[in-house]
């Protein structure tokens, strides 16, 4: 059993990362609440993490991208894993930059995903927790977050916002005792990136659920970039001036 993390609460546990994290806590006997909007997805899912021990299961089907939602799935959580310790949010969506570029709906759909209805549920956790003077929040966001670049600046700004959020809130939260965690994957083989050039060598998923299971099994660091040269490659990226970055076509 993982110590200080036995019942955790996945927020998009269909995404590909979250699925890897979640064969690892079944392993290791923990008892999961998983959230996702296709209700076929959770029940074999679910079926999957039982052969694998998990010790404890039960999912709810909510589209969590809709603020509307997010009362009756966080309502869900308290009534059957109200002692919750872990909180995980593993989903987003990465449109072609292209169509956000062309369309202000696009654009905003894309904000809304990443940012402003994440920050909308964690919120509701994080008051519970910080109540209970105990727990953890983490959240994936993404190295594209770190500085704007051409291909991808919508997709990087919400995300960037995202941990800006998440900064504050870990300040706010750490004289209660409630540890919150910044996850920042570098390209992941996932379904958002399978149309992307060379994905081929994104990380793999595999990996990057090890090291996020293993820092909330710590509690530590505060940010992870994973695989774990990212947190060197995005220093670099960070000092380029302005004046050249902006030059750069990628």
């Amino acid at each position: 059993m993982i110590a200080n993390m036995k019942k955790i609460v996945i927020l998009g546990a269909t995404s590909r990362i979250a699925v890897e994290v979640e064969r690892i806590l079944a392993c290791q006997g923990c008892e999961l609440l998983l959230i996702g909007r296709s209700l076929q997805r959770l029940a074999e899912l679910k079926a999957d993490l039982l052969i694998r021990g998990v010790k404890d299961i039960s999912t709810y089907a909510a589209d969590l991208a809709s603020i509307q939602q997010h009362a009756a799935a966080f309502d869900f959580v308290r009534r059957t894993l109200g002692d919750y310790d872990t909180v995980l949010l593993a989903y987003g969506s990465m449109r072609d930059q292209r169509e956000a570029e062309a369309s202000v709906d696009a654009l905003l759909d894309e904000l809304q995903v990443n940012f402003v209805s994440a920050t909308a549920i964690v919120t509701l956790f994080a008051a519970d927790l910080e109540h209970r003077r105990t727990g953890c929040i983490a959240a994936i966001t993404s190295v594209a977050g770190d500085r704007g670049r051409r291909s991808n600046y919508v997709y990087g700004s919400a995300k960037g916002a995202l941990s800006l959020f998440l900064q504050g809130l870990r300040s706010r939260l750490h004289p209660a005792g409630v540890r919150v965690i910044t996850i920042k994957p570098g390209p992941v083989q996932t379904s958002m990136t399978d149309r992307m050039p060379n994905s081929t060598r994104f990380a793999d998923p595999e990996q990057v659920a090890r090291d996020i299971v293993r820092t909330l099994e710590q509690r530590s660091p505060d940010v992870l970039y994973t695989p774990r040269i990212w947190r060197y490659i995005m220093s670099g990226v960070r000092q380029i001036p302005e004046t050249i970055f902006k030059r750069l076509s990628f």
